[in-house]
């Protein structure tokens, strides 16, 4: 979980797509943009929370008092890639450490600001002066803001901060697939790999960043790429962990973030990395074992995901898509298809529809039917 809540607490959350800042000639990071952008961010992501309708009035009352908002990212890798700067490794850890301490100063930054101008959050004002200065020395002596630099933490001091969390890494899985990168802080899973959705079990899907460089340098290998075209499964679990921990150092909320991990990986191992995780200060993690579920959404073969019954095969513009046959006679029965929890699944007719890591997804055919970022 990416954005721990207290109780009747709300999810404001946005992302800052970070491909849009390399300089794709000078291979470096735009970091006034970044600044640019985030600030801009923080300020629309504030605005959000007095122009949404609460329904419950206790939602209104947690929301405006502590005024929390979750800024994240989507495209790391493009980034990354972008700066010829490989993902996991030492020269890749500290861009990834500069671009998150960019983001993470900024945003207390113009929050700090935005307390000057319309008033710090309600939670951090007391009764009194006494009261307010006592709050304000308790919040800048957490854990995280006595990482944060000095002058930040004497701001708050003096004017208060308008939001009480301002960061976190969600998913960002329909977002940065809309848009075309790699969703959260995650490397690409492959740079072609085989999907199962909803219209096929196996539907081949190829980053759109690898064509974009082999446009830009029509002399490269398709087949030989570069080593900073490292994909998620060609990693070391390791390094996935390190890079959550160097970005945790700059999140104040938690991180989404998978640990892949390769087949045959033992439970000490998955136990060494959580313990990785664990002394590198993450406040989360989530390790993956290739192929330690029956059907898996992503996988690099399309014969890894086993073949039903229930499956035909039909041929469209030279492509193999396998479709469901969802046809039945629904006529008689009071079954509720849809994507709502307890519903049957419309897309294999057989199983129920349940919320399985924020996602509303199919206890059948893992279909995932209705997600948030």
């Amino acid at each position: 979980m990416e954005q721990p809540l207290a109780p009747y607490s709300v999810c404001n959350l946005a992302a800052v797509n970070l491909a849009e800042f390399a300089d794709k000639e000078t291979k470096t990071v735009n970091y006034d943009k970044l600044k640019e952008t985030v600030r801009v961010g923080v300020r629309m992501q504030d605005n959000v929370i007095d122009a949404t309708p609460y329904f419950l009035e206790e939602n209104k009352v947690q929301a405006l008092g502590e005024r929390r908002v979750g800024l994240g990212v989507m495209g790391l890798a493009d980034l990354l890639i972008y700066c010829e700067k490989e993902y996991g490794s030492e020269e890749g850890n500290e861009l990834v450490d500069k671009v998150f301490e960019t983001i993470a100063t900024t945003a207390y930054r113009e929050s700090i600001e935005l307390a000057k101008e319309k008033g710090s959050f309600p939670f951090l004002i007391g009764k009194t002066d006494e009261e307010t200065k006592a709050l304000r020395e308790a919040y800048i002596n957490t854990g995280f803001m006595k990482k944060m630099p000095e002058d930040i933490r004497e701001a708050i001091l003096q004017h208060g901060i308008r939001n009480s969390h301002l960061l976190t890494v969600a998913p960002t899985g329909s977002t940065g697939t809309m848009v075309g990168v790699s969703t959260g802080l995650e490397p690409y899973f492959s740079f072609t790999y085989y999907r199962s959705g909803r219209l096929g079990k196996f539907i081949e899907v190829k980053a759109g960043i690898v064509e974009e460089y082999l446009k830009r340098n029509p002399e490269a290998d398709p087949d030989n790429l570069p080593h900073w075209f490292i994909s998620s499964m060609s990693l070391a679990p390791e390094a996935h962990a390190d890079v959550q921990c160097i970005i945790q150092r700059w999140i104040d909320s938690s991180i989404s973030k998978t640990v892949n991990a390769p087949r045959g990986y033992t439970v000490e191992q998955v136990e060494s990395v959580y313990e990785r995780l664990y002394k590198g200060g993450a406040k989360g993690g989530t390790v993956y074992v290739d192929g330690s579920r029956d059907s898996q959404v992503l996988t690099l073969k399309a014969e890894e995901n086993e073949m039903d019954s229930d499956y035909v095969e039909e041929v469209v513009e030279q492509r193999k898509v396998v479709l469901v046959n969802t046809i039945q006679d629904l006529r008689s029965t009071n079954v509720t298809i849809g994507s709502e929890v307890g519903d049957t699944c419309p897309v294999c007719r057989q199983g129920t529809v349940e919320e399985m890591g924020g996602c509303n997804t199919c206890t059948n055919c893992n279909a995932q039917l209705k997600c948030g970022l």
